[in-house]
């Protein structure tokens, strides 16, 4: 289900919106699923507003990197497979200069949820329902 909701933060008003199922739970999110919203990402976000994050989607399986440059929000970074198992979670840190670091899931991946830093505490059985994926 695609979602038209507004959010904060003016950059993310060109992105689709869908809800996705993390940890049994309905999250909204943007959605980042073709080559330049997946360059784009969060890059000079300042607020997400109602959404809980931005999930990137492959439409293969990937070993891809990502940075935060010119990302001004700590994140954290969930990895899944394409059965919505996790494959790795990393926390990244903003990078405001040009020599910013890659941060790289520890195995092959089709789905990354960017959420603010700490926005995956207190979840028991970190998984994505990929059937919730595009509804």
């Amino acid at each position: 289900m695609l979602l038209a909701a507004a959010c904060g933060g003016g950059a993310l008003d060109d992105f689709p919106r869908d809800e996705v199922t993390v940890a049994g739970e309905v999250w909204p999110v943007a959605v980042a699923d073709d080559p330049g919203e997946r360059a784009q990402g969060l890059t000079g976000v300042t607020d997400l507003g109602d959404l809980a994050g931005m999930l990137f989607v492959f439409v293969v399986d990937t070993t891809a990197g990502f940075w935060m440059k010119d990302t001004p929000l700590p994140l954290d970074i969930a990895f899944f497979a394409a059965d919505g198992s996790l494959v790795d979670l990393l926390s990244m840190t903003p990078c405001l200069g040009e020599d910013c670091p890659t941060y790289r899931a520890g195995g092959r991946y089709r789905f990354a949820l960017e959420v603010p830093a700490g926005g995956f505490a207190g979840l028991e059985y970190l998984r994505l329902d990929p059937a919730s994926v595009g509804d």
